[in-house]
């Protein structure tokens, strides 16, 4: 299973490329992950690079870890998360290219968890992915306002 949405903003692909690889900022464009911090010696992303991410909905917090595998600046960015370091659970992907004016920036969210754990996970008042559906829209959103706000 796997969704992508896509926006057009005015700035320079290095800008969004340089925001959307922030991870301990994140927080600042997703509904659902408030930030983190790099680990195992990592500072920032690179390949190999891990993230302890927080996340939070409604009343409930969780903590992921990202492995960064792909990082191709300034145009392609991907982690794998995983839960309890032994739970697939996702890979997110962004892709940033040239576009008219700037620059269209492609997120993509692929369910990597197994039958067993999505069902366990899912009610009738939420399926993961609509919930991704919304989460990557308004992410998205999020980024143009900060680029276009302190773009070039």
């Amino acid at each position: 299973m796997s969704y992508s949405d896509s926006i057009d903003i005015a700035c320079s692909p290095e800008e969004a490329f340089k925001v959307v690889t922030d991870l301990p900022n994140m927080g600042r464009l997703s509904p659902e992950n408030t930030g983190g911090e790099w680990i195992g010696g990592a500072t920032q992303a690179q390949v190999g690079a891990k993230f302890k991410g927080t996340n939070t909905r409604e009343n409930d917090t969780w903590f992921t870890t990202a492995k960064v595998v792909t990082l191709d600046a300034p145009t392609r960015f991907v982690f794998d998360v995983t839960y309890k370091k032994v739970f697939k659970v996702a890979r997110w992907e962004f892709d940033v290219e040239t576009a008219p004016g700037g620059c269209r920036v492609t997120e993509t969210w692929t369910d990597h968890r197994s039958n067993f754990a999505r069902k366990q996970s899912e009610s009738d008042d939420f399926k993961r992915v609509d919930y991704s559906k919304v989460s990557i829209r308004t992410t998205l959103e999020k980024l143009k306002a900060l680029c276009e706000h302190s773009g070039p």
